[in-house]
């Protein structure tokens, strides 16, 4: 067994990996941090975990972690990963990063778009990024993981395999993408409580939205060309869930059935992916709680675009449920340990 630590447990990514975490057959949970709910046990903060753990919030300290842990997940807020994954690092975990700090390869276009230098650049050429179906050749054994954001996940399994086969033009991808509130996080705010987002759909942070860069350069690195990214997000009124709607012009033309064909054969043999027959579009509700990622496709020939809608659980495909994958790969176990289990179907 692995002993893990989650650091920023209470969050919702935090308390989605400690469900993971205590289900899963080769990992052990062994120390949840958190500065706020400190002293606190699991179960009085997430009654429905009360029969899995009794384990008690800590505060968080690296001493404390690395003595308790030979992996870390770190499920905290952009920028607090800085300061953490160095001296884990030092102690010689393995550390597997939800947030945002290590994703983008390029300190510069970090501090531009989160606006702050980054702390520890010399590690971003060392971070491996996380979204296994796009290329998991350098997991197993790394040291640093940085797992994708939940609109880039969605959104590159939704556009990867048009771009990487030559059927679409990189120089432009339209993203109109849907994500349920827990996406914003357990802290509420004014424009996340109930009567802001009850009865409501927002489009908020159009071609500003920190997740840009990402998709741009994760699209960029699968295809080998510059790949053009107009980005839309939006806050639905759901929990969870997330829906990525990617709109490519067609290199040539071509049948949606033709389409669903070239999905299908990159995803071959991918345990989470599964491409639906053409026309058919995915859901939200049928990803629900679940790793897994369904893909849609449809072909507009009047206009020669391809469209393909990709459904996730925006905090497990999205977040922790794609960091046990990723920590599954890095310690040779099955990419599937804790993962492959059916949704509710209603």
């Amino acid at each position: 067994m692995v002993d893990v630590a989650i650091v920023g447990a209470p969050g919702y990514a935090g308390a989605e990996l400690t469900r993971l975490v205590v289900g899963h057959p080769a990992l052990r949970l062994a120390l949840l941090t958190s500065a706020s709910e400190a002293g606190t046990a699991v179960g009085d903060v997430y009654p429905a975990l009360a029969p899995f753990t009794d384990a008690v919030y800590v505060a968080p300290d690296v001493e404390r972690i690395a003595s308790a842990a030979t992996l870390a997940f770190l499920a905290v807020p952009h920028t607090a990963a800085m300061a953490l994954v160095p001296p884990l690092l030092e102690a010689g975990l393995t550390v597997i990063d939800v947030s945002a700090d290590f994703r983008l390869a390029d300190a510069a276009v970090y501090q531009a778009w989160y606006g702050v230098a980054h702390a520890c650049p010399d590690l971003l050429a060392e971070a491996v990024y996380g979204l296994p179906e796009l290329d998991r050749s350098a997991l197993p054994g790394a040291r640093l993981v940085a797992c994708p954001g939940c609109y880039p996940t969605a959104t590159v399994l939704a556009a990867a395999p048009a771009l990487e086969a030559g059927l679409a033009d990189p120089a432009r991808v339209i993203v109109d993408a849907k994500s349920g509130v827990s996406g914003a996080g357990r802290t509420p705010s004014a424009a996340t409580h109930l009567p802001a987002v009850g009865e409501s759909v927002t489009a908020y942070k159009v071609t500003s939205h920190r997740h840009t860069p990402e998709i741009a350069q994760a699209l960029s690195c699968a295809t080998g060309a510059q790949v053009g990214v107009v980005f839309s997000p939006h806050l639905v009124p759901m929990s969870r869930g997330l829906l990525s709607t990617c709109y490519l012009a067609l290199a040539a033309p071509l049948a949606a059935e033709e389409a669903v064909d070239a999905y299908r054969e990159r995803y071959a043999g991918e345990p989470f992916v599964t491409v639906h027959p053409a026309g058919r579009m995915p859901s939200t509700a049928e990803v629900r709680g679940s790793n897994r990622a369904h893909i849609g496709i449809a072909v507009d020939a009047a206009s020669r675009t391809l469209v393909v809608s990709c459904a996730i659980d925006n905090l497990v495909k999205g977040a922790s449920g794609q960091a046990v994958q990723c920590a599954n790969l890095v310690l040779g176990c099955d990419e599937t340990a804790g993962l492959d289990h059916p949704v509710p179907v209603v």
